[in-house]
C-alpha cells in the first residue's frame, strides 16, 4: 500500500524538488562562514544553498604537471596516504581500482615512490565551471569536542538525538528513475507523508520523540556540532563519545549568517563561525529565534571509539588531507591537487589531497571543503577559510575524463 501510494508521490514530488531546485543534502558537514552577495552564498555552513537540479557541468583540461603551481615543490606522500586510506572502499571494477593497488604495495612515506607512483598512474585533469571559470571557493570544516554527558543535569541539558523511529527517508528513483539522487523525508500522519517535525517544533515540546546520544550544555555548540555533520562529545570520565551523521529531517537549510545579516544583527564580515558565536553570548534573548530561523536538523548515530570521523566514501577522513567536494564534479575516492592559500592569508597551500567526503554546500565545478582535523585548533581555521582555489583531479592515465 505505502509502495503504490509513493509511485503516486514520484511526480508530483519531481515537480516540487524540480522547481524548488533542490537536490539531497547528503551530508551536514560545514562550519558556519560569511555568505557571500548577492546570489546564493557558497559559503561554508550555507547548505541554505539548494544544490541545483541540473548536473555541475564541469569541464576537464588535460594539464602537464610541470604546469601545475607548486606541484615540483609539493610533498606528495601524505596525500599518497590519504588515498591509500580510501582504497578499502573502491570496488575491483573502478577505474581507480589498478592505481589502488599499486599505492598499496608502494612504501608508506617514501616522497621519492609517492611521486613517481602518482605521476606514472595518473594525468592531471584541471577542473574548469561550464562558464569557463577556473576558480572556485575553497573553505573548511573540522570535527568539534563538545563537554557532555550521557544523562541530563543542571549543565548539560541540550541533548543529541539519534535517528526518530518516525522518521521515513524515502530514496525516489526507487519509483521514478528521474530522480537519481533525490531523497523525501518526512513522517506518516493517518496514512499522508507529511514533512518531518522542524526545527522550531523539534525544540518546542511537540510530540517528537528519538533516542538521545548525549546531553551537552551550549545550543549554539550544538548547533555547529549539527553543521558539522560530525564530532564528539567528552565525559566527565575523560571517555569520549564520537558522533558521526545518520539523517536529516528534510527541511531545507537556512544559514544563521545570512539571517543575522538580514536582521542588522552582523555585518558581513564577522559572520564567521566565530563572530556567530560571539553574537550568540552576548544576545542570549535573541538566539532561540536565530536557531530557529534554520528549520534543518541533523540526527546521529555513535560511531566505534577510536574511528576517525568518516566522510561520504565511507573511509576514516585525514587531517588536513581529506576533501569534500561535489561528486557530480569529482569523483569520490580520487586524489585531487589543490591551490589555495591559507584562511585569511595570502600564503600558498599547494597540496595533494584525497577527494573523500561531500556536504550540501559543497556544489559546483570548482569548489571544495578542507578538513582540518579534531578540537578547537582546526576548528579556528576552518572556521576562518575562505578562499579562492584551483583543482586538477587525478585520474589513470590513459582514461577518459572522469564522469562521475
Amino acid at each position: 500500500m505505502l509502495d503504490a501510494f509513493l509511485r503516486k508521490l514520484a511526480l508530483p514530488a519531481a515537480a516540487i524538488l524540480v522547481a524548488a531546485g533542490c537536490a539531497e543534502l547528503p551530508r551536514a558537514t560545514r562550519v558556519e562562514s560569511a555568505p557571500a552577495a548577492p546570489a546564493c552564498p557558497a559559503c561554508a555552513e550555507c547548505q541554505a544553498c539548494p544544490a541545483p537540479a541540473r548536473p555541475a557541468e564541469a569541464r576537464y583540461q588535460q594539464t602537464a604537471f610541470s604546469a601545475i603551481p607548486g606541484w615540483q615543490d609539493a610533498a606528495l606522500a601524505p596525500g599518497v596516504r590519504a588515498f591509500a586510506t580510501g582504497c578499502a572502499r573502491i570496488a575491483r571494477t573502478h577505474v581507480l581500482r589498478r592505481a589502488c593497488d599499486s599505492v598499496l604495495a608502494a612504501p608508506p612515506g617514501d616522497e621519492r615512490a609517492a611521486r613517481r607512483f602518482v605521476e606514472e598512474s595518473f594525468s592531471a585533469w584541471a577542473i574548469v565551471s561550464a562558464e569557463g571559470a577556473a576558480e572556485g571557493l575553497i573553505t573548511g570544516y573540522y570535527e568539534p569536542v563538545l563537554p557532555g554527558s550521557r544523562t541530563r543535569t543542571e549543565r548539560f541539558r541540550h541533548p543529541v538525538y539519534g535517528v526518530p523511529d518516525d522518521l521515513v527517508a524515502v530514496d525516489l528513483e526507487s519509483v521514478n528513475p528521474d530522480l537519481k539522487g533525490m531523497r523525501l523525508r518526512g513522517r506518516i500522519d493517518r496514512n499522508r507523508l507529511v514533512p518531518y517535525w522542524s526545527r522550531a517544533e523539534i525544540e518546542n515540546a511537540n510530540p517528537f520523540r528519538a533516542p538521545v546520544l548525549a546531553w551537552v550544555e551550549d545550543a549554539v555548540e550544538l548547533f555547529f556540532l549539527q553543521v558539522q555533520g560530525s564530532g564528539q562529545v567528552e565525559l566527565a570520565s575523560g571517555e569520549r563519545l564520537r558522533l558521526g551523521y545518520a539523517d536529516q529531517n528534510g527541511h531545507p537549510y537556512r544559514s544563521m549568517g545570512r539571517y543575522l545579516i538580514r536582521r542588522g544583527e552582523l555585518p558581513l564580515e564577522q559572520t564567521s563561525m566565530q563572530g556567530i558565536k560571539a553574537w550568540a553570548a552576548a544576545n542570549p534573548q535573541k538566539l532561540r529565534e536565530a536557531l530557529d530561523a534554520n528549520p534543518s536538523y541533523v540526527f546521529f548515530r555513535e560511531m566505534p571509539a577510536g574511528a576517525g570521523p568518516v566522510g561520504t566514501l565511507g573511509a576514516p577522513l585525514t587531517a588536513a588531507y581529506s576533501l569534500a567536494v561535489d561528486p557530480r564534479s569529482v569523483p569520490l575516492g580520487a586524489p585531487v591537487f589543490l591551490a589555495t592559500t591559507m584562511p585569511l592569508s595570502s600564503q600558498p597551500l599547494l597540496r595533494l589531497m584525497a577527494a573523500q567526503d561531500t556536504g550540501g554546500a559543497i556544489r559546483g565545478a570548482v569548489r571544495a571543503d578542507f578538513f582540518w582535523g579534531t578540537g578547537s585548533e582546526a576548528g579556528a581555521l576552518a572556521g576562518r577559510m575562505r578562499q579562492q582555489g584551483r583543482m586538477w583531479v587525478l585520474w589513470p592515465r590513459g582514461e577518459e575524463p572522469p564522469r562521475p
